[in-house]
């Protein structure tokens, strides 16, 4: 098949999604489909152009990949360094490329990625892709209201609120929650931006931070206890993997930082604890309308209590990512991982 793997674009995840979408190109023309890397921003080429048989060309024309530095990109140097400075999010042939592909593999992560617009776009211009829809993409991607859906079918989530920017409030005792929290951007991934604070000054700071990524925050109470994530593909519950930061909590550093945590799957855990994690994954997917693929993080305390902290539905795909060891733990290479999203994307798109 002619496939294009979408990265990229303008979230802070950006360097991330390069990672996912390489390794995703790489599998894919493994299993002999011609796979062209393409970012959604940037596009191919400075103007429209011909664009005919560049699936021939598929290794040639994708874009280069370096890895992930430590910090976020410079969202700003990205824009100001497209050459045709166009409003239009969707870069210089991307469309027309996309249209030409027999699908498009989705690895995009953050806004406009995982929050349905491109998705919604794709389904105007008629273009296929893998993963979910772009409401449930949209639903799952604003983490208040994904935690209002979870919580309304029956899951168990973080108590919070949210706040946004012009009603900032810094003096935490006169809000519902209490120290120590967790302050988080409503819509960021890779926990950019999360801070835990434990005084009223590290409140303080933690809104100043995450109020530089975006106008809306979740405060929630922090919840010590160990950290888990659990897929389901297509309604099919995988093992559990457990992540242990070796410093800290797991930020972005510890996340795209080799031997910064210890990974294990399956999670070592009691039978009872084990299936009612995985079920709470499954009824999660269900609740948001997450019908192809998705992860969702777990926090679970000393008294074995489990608390849903939120849906990812385009997840990390590198051979090391964590949906892919959980796949690996059942026998699904990352190869095969990759070419069944593909073929469950197909099969949707024929409904």
């Amino acid at each position: 098949m002619n496939i294009v793997v979408l990265a990229g674009g303008l979230s802070t995840e950006r360097d991330v999604s390069f990672v996912t979408g390489s390794m995703v190109a790489k599998a894919l023309r493994q299993k002999g489909h011609k796979a062209i890397l393409l970012d959604v921003f940037m596009g191919y080429g400075d103007t429209e152009e011909n664009v005919e048989n560049l699936f021939d060309r598929s290794e040639e024309v994708s874009v280069k990949v370096t890895g992930i530095s430590e910090k976020a990109p410079d969202l700003a140097a990205v824009k100001a360094s497209r050459k045709d400075q166009s409003a239009c999010f969707f870069g210089p042939n991307v469309i027309r490329i996309c249209q030409q592909a027999d699908i498009v593999f989705m690895a995009l992560h953050g806004e406009n990625g995982e929050n349905g617009k491109i998705q919604a776009a794709f389904d105007l211009f008629g273009i296929k892709y893998t993963g979910s829809d772009y409401i449930s993409s949209a639903i799952a991607m604003n983490k208040d209201l994904a935690k209002r859906v979870l919580s309304q079918a029956g899951i168990p989530v973080p108590g919070g609120i949210r706040m946004k920017k012009e009603k900032r409030e810094d003096d935490i005792t006169k809000l519902p929650v209490k120290l120590p929290c967790v302050v988080k951007p409503c819509c960021g991934g890779s926990s950019i931006g999360v801070t835990i604070a434990n005084t009223e000054e590290e409140f303080k700071a933690a809104l100043d931070e995450a109020f530089r990524w975006e106008n809306e925050l979740v405060i929630e109470e922090y919840i010590r206890g160990r950290e888990f994530s659990v897929g389901v593909i297509q309604g099919e519950v995988l093992p559990i993997i457990e992540i242990a930061p070796i410093e800290g909590f797991y930020d972005y550093k510890n996340k795209y930082k080799a031997g910064s945590a210890v990974e294990t799957c399956p999670a070592d855990l009691p039978a009872e604890v084990t299936e009612e994690m995985q079920r709470y994954a499954k009824q999660a997917a269900e609740a948001i309308g997450l019908d192809t693929y998705s992860r969702t993080d777990f926090l679970l305390d000393e008294n074995n209590h489990i608390f849903c902290l939120e849906t990812n539905t385009l997840p990390g795909m590198t051979p090391t990512s964590l949906l892919p060891q959980e796949a690996a733990a059942v026998g699904i290479d990352f190869p095969t991982l990759c070419e069944k999203l593909i073929e469950i994307a197909l099969e949707k798109h024929k409904e």
